[in-house]
């Protein structure tokens, strides 16, 4: 019944969500570039081409949107500046070293094998700091369907070590990948609310913790649920030999917000490896 849930969960943020959903695009090449010579055309290629249609992630996710404009230019032949700056963009949407060579292996049979080959080049250049499987952050990616995201700065005063943040969905339930380095948890905090709220969290690859207060830590692995009741004193993060992800839903509730309080210490994370 487990294994249903957690499969039929997985469908739902896959197919209704939108993978990193964020606010409208800013895009100003066109002006830097064109601005003088053709203002109209910076206009329409800021505002509209990416102020508009990229920016309607609530139609097609950033990520699809990478995968059709990488096609398309590839297919057409354009293997300039315009295919690195794409690449460039999905590879921040989240699409890894091992899915891009796929996707140009792909295209190459439809599209044609010197495209791809011109294609591959620029891949290459791009993705070049997740070819070796010594880089453990890139290695860390190639694990999970979610991306890892951005570094975590919002909140990184209440985190001991490096954490990044991908939102997935801000709609109905709001949902984000947050990824953790080796080592890196979270300060003991307190999600409030006079009725609901809460947090829901299930591990999507590597291993970490959760512990509540005055109960003894439990490890989180890919598929692990985690429920956090309003009002429960807590932490969770990664292990200290593995870099750890987990998806946090946000449980809808009134007069819901987070209280922050000490960080957990290097002695009581040390009793739990």
């Amino acid at each position: 019944m487990k294994i249903q849930m957690l499969l039929a969960l997985a469908a739902w943020v896959i197919n209704s969500t939108t993978i990193m959903a964020q606010e409208t695009i800013k895009q100003t090449a066109g002006r830097d570039q064109l601005g003088e010579f053709a203002p109209k055309f910076a206009e329409l290629n800021d505002d509209v081409l990416f102020g508009e249609v990229w920016s309607r992630t609530d139609k097609l996710g950033l990520r699809d949107r990478s995968l059709v404009t990488i096609t398309s230019l590839i297919s057409q032949g354009i293997t300039d500046s315009s295919l690195t700056y794409h690449l460039q963009t999905a590879k921040q949407n989240g699409i890894t070293r091992t899915e891009i060579a796929e996707i140009i292996t792909h295209i190459s049979f439809y599209a044609g094998w010197p495209k791809a080959w011109a294609a591959f080049r620029l891949a290459k250049e791009v993705w070049a700091e997740d070819t070796t499987g010594d880089d453990a952050k890139a290695a860390f990616q190639r694990e999970m369907i979610f991306p890892i995201g951005e570094p975590n700065t919002a909140y990184a005063k209440y985190f001991i070590g490096n954490s990044y943040l991908a939102p997935v969905s801000k709609e109905q339930v709001p949902v984000a990948n947050v990824t953790f380095e080796p080592g890196c948890r979270n300060n003991w905090h307190i999600h409030r609310a006079t009725k609901g709220g809460g947090q829901m969290l299930i591990g999507v690859a590597g291993r970490g913790w959760y512990q509540e207060e005055g109960k003894p830590a439990v490890q989180i692995l890919p598929g692990t649920v985690i429920h956090i009741p309003a009002g429960v004193k807590h932490w969770h993060g990664a292990a200290a030999d593995s870099w750890f992800a987990h998806l946090a839903f946000e449980v809808p509730g009134e007069n819901t917000s987070n209280e922050w309080l000490e960080p957990v210490s290097d002695e009581e994370y040390s009793k739990l490896q």
